[in-house]
């Protein structure tokens, strides 16, 4: 098979051309940038030369089955090199001309955790988290090659990989894919009438904000003089999660948050004396009502401390309650910014957004709910704020 009968487009292009050790491939739909990648790897790595490891990645296997396992055997099949005994089903593995390609995704910790490998691919890279990310690129000894849709105006990819000496970065559109039918470039630009943020992320192939991102928020330089206190809100870690503290004040429609704690391994007496250092005094501090030990030991300790207002949905309750005001977070808080930054809803396994958050970068946001939900959702807030 001669790379002339191969079509490709520019994304294969830009694949030959890097010379890092990391190819980004940021852009629209229907691109092309999965497809050239496939392509690439078949053609340019596995034809070429024998015994290596590919592995090919996205966040969940449903996933990975579904779009690029998928594309992968519908290439060999119409390039006429798919062999059925060198495909092992149960594994989701092909052997191709002595080389090895896997799919795997990060749900399954034991496979990213696992061996090593020389070449990396992973699909919707954007979908994982910079753990996954690390423990994968820990393990890949020469090629990595990333691709995603930039729906996400924050992101670690943008922070931590695309800034990086060995990082070659690529951006594409439909525009850049010849082999589109018209049907399909016509549904896309469609998108500039029917919907802004679409056409920006798939259309455009530029950042934006996700659907499934749940807060926006401002960053303020301080606290306003004539915004009125509302509480204090803190959340309990240890190991893995931080112990954070947060105070939270109100001015007509905009809530402004501070944020005074973000640590682990924070004993209950680390608490206490971080509380009397902030200078919390008696204010009070709504904590997770699930902690009842700490909330007493701390109450011996002198402090102010009130279990969180719980009830059904009281999450669900607690954002909506949030989403009601403009959020403002100062500068100097970072950990919140992250958190309200990445605090996004789940999606389920074909992509539609549920009303279920995702359990995670929320130890802030937890905090933040436990001091505004306690007080705000009763009709009659400012009765009960301790100053």
């Amino acid at each position: 098979m001669t790379r002339s009968r191969i079509q490709t487009n520019i994304v294969y292009r830009h694949l030959r051309n890097s010379t890092g050790k990391i190819a980004i491939h940021e852009g629209g739909t229907r691109s092309g940038k999965t497809w050239n990648v496939l392509l690439f790897l078949i053609f340019d790595y596995c034809l070429n030369d024998k015994g290596r490891t590919i592995t090919i990645c996205r966040k969940t296997f449903p996933s990975v089955r579904a779009t690029v396992m998928r594309d992968f055997i519908t290439i060999l099949k119409d390039y006429n090199l798919y062999r059925e005994e060198n495909h092992n089903k149960s594994n989701s593995e092909y052997k191709l001309n002595g080389n090895l390609i896997e799919f795997i995704s990060v749900d399954q910790p034991q496979k990213i955790r696992g061996r090593k490998r020389d070449v990396l691919f992973i699909n919707e890279a954007n979908e994982l988290d910079y753990e996954d990310w690390q423990q994968l690129v820990f393990r890949t000894q020469e090629k990595i090659i990333i691709d995603y849709n930039p729906s996400d105006e924050y992101h670690w990819i943008y922070d931590k990989v695309i800034p990086r000496d060995d990082a070659d970065f690529y951006r594409t559109t439909y525009l850049d894919n010849p082999f589109l039918e018209q049907s399909i470039v016509e549904e896309i630009e469609r998108l500039k009438e029917t919907d802004e943020q679409y056409w920006q992320i798939y259309g455009l192939g530029q950042r934006g904000v996700s659907k499934a991102t749940i807060f926006k928020y401002y960053e303020a330089n301080k606290i306003p003089e004539d915004a009125e206190f509302v509480s204090f809100g803190a959340d309990a870690g240890y190991t893995n999660d931080p112990s954070t503290l947060v105070s939270v004040y109100k001015k007509d429609y905009n809530l402004y948050i501070q944020e005074h704690l973000y640590r682990t391994m924070m004993t209950t007496k680390d608490l206490s004396d971080h509380f009397k250092q902030v200078g919390v005094g008696r204010n009070t501090i709504f904590f997770d009502s699930a902690e009842p030990r700490l909330i007493d030991e701390l109450r011996r300790m002198g402090h102010n401390i009130q279990p969180s207002l719980k009830g059904r949905d009281s999450v669900n309750a607690g954002i909506d309650l949030l989403k009601r005001f403009k959020i403002h977070i100062t500068k100097d808080s970072e950990n919140a910014i992250q958190e309200f930054r990445n605090y996004k809803w789940l999606e389920d396994r074909s992509g539609k957004l549920t009303n279920k958050p995702v359990d995670k970068n929320n130890h802030i946001i937890d905090a933040v709910r436990y001091a505004t939900y306690s007080l705000l959702s009763r009709p009659n807030f400012g009765k009960y704020a301790v100053h």
